[in-house]
């Protein structure tokens, strides 16, 4: 089972997630520059946010635990930096793909919605949820069209 993971100025990946989670995130910042420390998570073409320090906690034990129980087989992610927020913020959810907002409108527009900032777009796209092991409660849905990579 392999997954796609895009960032940076257009590059991708192919990802096994049969790993660890602690090894596949490592992999993940290592490739997307992005700091050890830093909360990283993958959005999927259908704009569910798979965070994957999520799949630690809820795991047996960091060892253990591995990314195919969060991702879709075959499926093709963009990877993201969680920025918490201070003092009552919302999280920022960053895109680490360059030109998101050019390659896929509607999954920027998702990412804006996430992180509480207001869309551009039209208003009739619904936020489909974040994907962790179970499902997040969010705000009401609002409609929303299809998506492709």
């Amino acid at each position: 089972m392999f997954i796609t993971v895009m960032f940076g100025a257009g590059s991708w990946e192919l990802v096994n997630p049969w790993c660890s989670l602690v090894t596949l995130m490592a992999h993940l910042r290592q490739k997307g520059q992005v700091s050890p420390d830093a909360t990283i998570a993958l959005l999927a073409e259908d704009g569910h946010l798979v965070n994957l320090g999520e799949g630690l906690e809820v795991g047996p034990s960091p060892a253990t635990s591995t990314g195919s129980v969060l991702l879709q087989e075959h499926g093709t992610y963009i990877l993201v930096q969680v920025i918490k927020g201070e003092a009552g913020a919302p999280t920022h959810y960053e895109p680490l793909l360059e030109n998101l907002d050019d390659r896929c409108p509607e999954l920027a527009e998702e990412l804006y919605w996430l992180s509480g900032l207001p869309t551009v777009g039209d208003g009739w796209r619904r936020r489909v949820g974040t994907r962790h092991s179970h499902q997040e409660q969010g705000p009401p849905s609002r409609p929303r069209r299809g998506t492709s990579l």
